[in-house]
């Protein structure tokens, strides 16, 4: 054997015991997150989907379903909504598929139209009729999806930070999820996930928060180290890979959405731009609202109680199409 072809196996050899290395550890670092932050919900069988769900709230109180967004989890609720709406709404926050704690196969599609399907069947399976639906950064894209195509499971949408429209790129912080071959994305995800997102969190945590601060429990109460895991990041990926085939689709038939429909942005949102997505869907819809505060992109964890009062107002303007209206709760 020559001394190059040497020299090629001994590096073979080198790159594929680092990569057994960082297997090893991102391994170890899942199942160490995992028994710190497991799950608080229960599953529940919707359509081709198995949905992780934590429900708060009276039975019979007006439903309200929330979807997170790219890369989070119901925790994003958890951590401060629903406690401020669980006493007078019956409140279900779900990781979508392939986040949090709900699984996604392999083969099944990631698009907003089958996202949506799943969380029609959730509606169905839990008896909530007509819920006011609420969705944050992708999860807006997806609460429309769902008002658009079975709107007999939505009695108005109250939309955070909402992704509306297609971009040119994704922004800087989710262009490391821009990948397209699944062979690689699992590799990536099993060898350098973990060590560069460990490095970057930082700045990562700044441009999603910016301009709000990062809330010092955001790792734990908030679920953001769920997102150190290998199925997090590949389902994330196949959520951004998803989007170009639908989402040009679905904002071309906004002016048919019949539901109520109010928006709320940050100013200073890093990374969703409020006229481009805030704006421009309530220009397509007579009624819709958009308020704007001072704030970033993680306004459910930023401002729980603008997000919880701004829900609570949506809910009243839709009050004819679900199970009741609390009364006015106590400030």
């Amino acid at each position: 054997m020559s001394p190059f072809a040497i020299t090629l196996l001994s590096i073979a050899g080198v790159v594929l015991a680092v990569a057994l290395m960082l297997a090893l550890f991102t391994a170890w670092t899942a199942r160490k997150i995992e028994a710190a932050l497991p799950p608080k919900g229960r599953w529940i069988e919707a359509g081709i989907s198995r949905l992780h769900v934590r429900e708060a709230g009276p039975e019979g109180a007006p439903p309200i379903v929330m979807i997170h967004g790219l890369a989070g989890q119901s925790s994003h609720f958890t951590y401060g909504v629903v406690p401020r709406l669980k006493e007078r709404f019956r409140t279900v926050a779900l990781d979508r598929p392939g986040a949090g704690y709900s699984p996604r196969d392999p083969k099944a599609p990631a698009d907003l139209r089958v996202q949506a399907d799943a969380i029609a069947a959730l509606i169905g399976q839990l008896g909530l009729g007509r819920p006011l639906v609420v969705g944050h950064s992708l999860g807006g894209a997806i609460a429309l999806a769902l008002a658009l195509d079975h709107p007999d499971k939505v009695a108005g949408l109250a939309l955070l930070a909402p992704l509306t429209h297609t971009q040119d790129a994704p922004p800087d912080v989710f262009k490391g999820l821009s990948i397209r071959s699944p062979l690689l994305r699992r590799l990536v995800a099993w060898t350098l996930m973990v060590p560069s997102s460990i490095r970057n969190s930082k700045a990562t945590l700044a441009q999603v928060f910016g301009p709000d601060p990062v809330p010092n429990d955001f790792a734990t109460r908030g679920g953001g180290l769920l997102g150190l895991r290998p199925k997090a990041f590949i389902g994330a990926s196949r959520d951004l890979q998803a989007l170009p085939d639908y989402l040009p689709q679905q904002q071309a038939r906004y002016a048919s959405l019949s539901v109520p429909l109010r928006v709320l942005y940050g100013r200073g949102d890093r990374i969703l731009d409020w006229r481009n997505n805030g704006q421009a869907l309530v220009d397509k819809l007579p009624g819709a609202t958009l308020t704007l505060i001072e704030g970033g992109h993680m306004l459910p964890v930023t401002h729980p109680q603008q997000c919880a009062d701004f829900i609570e107002e949506a809910a009243r303007a839709c009050a004819g199409a679900m199970q009741g209206v609390p009364r006015a709760a106590a400030r």
